[in-house]
């Protein structure tokens, strides 16, 4: 429910009350000063002090709002950060070392991403926190930190990306036994709902109250949507958001997800990013456009004075060809990732690009020269938004850097030749650690602390005995 407001206290003029203009931001204040008035003004009760580990997981603290802004020190143990999905924590070796003392992480709140927290009964707000060591070093393996060191490598060299990334999900019924498959919710038609309404309106209209949450929840938080539209599988909708900064779309998306997730709970459904929830059904994806701007003339570098592709353009989709693939860990980064990467769907299992073609990993949609961009299709919806931002922007870094050049363009489907991406998440692990530029780009902290957790991940799935081997398994072998 909206929070409610307390009186302003700002002085009058003629009777009416004058408010300042960062009260009533719906998103973010500039310092703490602002940060006291703006929770003042609104009642607020409780923080929330949440930022991303390496799942995309909110972790953090909630305390009440006067001792928030009261200069209290936040802090949250350094193995949060290396928690496998299932709770569990990895092996040493290969670069990994569990740390011992399992120290401190300091949080540092980004007064920027202040905004309420509307699916609260009491009146409750959100900031999304940065990690430094206790002497006020970055933590290079944490998602946030990952991505800003990726646009940072931008900026050194006087360049800006700018990204717009759309994330697929499915609606499905409750489901509290996870023996059981997953399956579509029923509608406001009381039937269930049934694939095959790509781009939909009254696919999306048997929706509408949730919908409504939806966006009702997003504008509170100061969330902006672009379009929503129903995809092809039963009960699958995308949201696109509005192209910007890769850290504050990150932090959208993080939002976004838990804001899906609350609005479907409201009613009475699961909102869920698994890649493949259910069998039979397209998968999920993230995709993720891409253009890159130099900062001093602040145009397209993608496109040149008359309109043309540049060779900055050619060399962006060069790096990701080459280095997408070593980079897969990060964009499908569980075992259900692999399960929507197959040939014959929707999603690409190839490294090839093309003009409008969406068989291809690498999509450049029609637009004019100032818009050129590359849309990366690999992505699947259940990664860590920042994470994927921080490994698509970085193999297309890359590829300027080192002037990778790409193949030809395809005007051919092409989902249906042999596969040339990681078949398996073990195989994905081993090129991620086995490509140093990326290496070099992304840090070896994170790339060691990343592997070691998606190996212990993988382990622990192979712990568990599947429905198919029961089926031909038991009474066949």
């Amino acid at each position: 429910m909206p929070v409610q407001k307390k009186e302003a206290r700002p002085a009058s003029r003629g009777g009416r009350v004058r408010v300042p203009a960062f009260v009533q931001s719906q998103r973010g204040v500039k310092n703490w000063k602002e940060a006291t008035g703006w929770l003042d003004w609104r009642g607020i009760e409780d923080i929330e002090c949440i930022t991303p580990d390496q799942a995309g997981v909110a972790r953090g603290k909630m305390m009440p709002s006067k001792k928030f802004t009261s200069n209290t020190s936040l802090a949250l143990p350094s193995a949060v950060f290396m928690t496998t999905i299932s709770g569990g924590y990895p092996e040493d070796g290969n670069g990994f070392t569990y740390p011992e003392d399992d120290g401190d992480l300091k949080l540092l709140p980004d007064l920027s991403t202040l905004s309420v927290v509307p699916w609260e009964s009491d009146p409750t707000a959100q900031v999304i926190c940065d990690l430094v060591h206790q002497d006020g070093r970055s933590v290079e393996f944490t998602p946030r930190n990952l991505l800003r060191r990726v646009v940072a490598a931008y900026d050194e060299r006087g360049l800006k990306p700018v990204v717009a990334p759309e994330i697929e999900f499915y609606l499905v019924r409750k489901n509290p036994d996870p023996d059981y498959p997953l399956t579509p919710p029923v509608g406001r038609s009381g039937r269930a709902i049934a694939g095959g309404q790509g781009y939909s309106i009254a696919g999306v209209n048997e929706f509408d109250e949730l919908i409504d949450d939806i966006y009702h929840f997003s504008e509170a938080q100061g969330l902006e949507i672009d379009t929503l539209i129903h995809e092809e599988g039963a009960g699958q909708l995308e949201i696109n958001l509005r192209h910007g900064d890769p850290i504050e779309l990150a932090d959208q998306v993080f939002l976004f997800k838990r804001t899906i997730r609350e609005a479907a709970l409201k009613h009475e459904t699961y909102a869920t990013f698994m890649a493949k929830p259910i069998q039979g059904q397209p998968g999920s994806a993230m995709h993720i456009h891409q253009s890159v701007i130099d900062k001093k003339t602040g145009k397209n570098i993608f496109s040149n004075g008359d309109g043309g592709e540049t060779d900055a353009f050619r060399y962006f989709i060069g790096g990701m060809q080459r280095h997408i693939p070593n980079a897969l860990v990060m964009l499908a980064p569980y075992v259900n990732s692999y399960r929507r990467l197959t040939p014959s769907a929707s999603a690409p299992v190839n490294t090839k690009w093309g003009y409008d073609n969406r068989t291809t990993a690498f999509r450049v949609p029609r637009s004019d020269p100032v818009a050129r961009r590359v849309e990366n299709r690999v992505p699947s919806s259940d990664a860590n938004p920042y994470l994927a931002l921080a490994a698509s922007l970085a193999c297309g870094l890359i590829g300027i850097i080192n002037k990778e050049q790409c193949e030809a363009p395809v005007g051919t489907s092409v989902n249906e030749d042999e596969i040339e991406l990681p078949r398996g998440l073990l195989e994905a692990v081993d090129l991620f650690e086995g490509d140093e530029p990326l290496r070099d780009m992304l840090g070896s902290a994170f790339v060691s602390t990343y592997a070691a957790i998606k190996k212990a991940e993988f382990e622990t799935f192979m712990e568990v005995i599947s429905p198919w081997e029961r089926e031909y398994l038991l009474l066949n072998v």
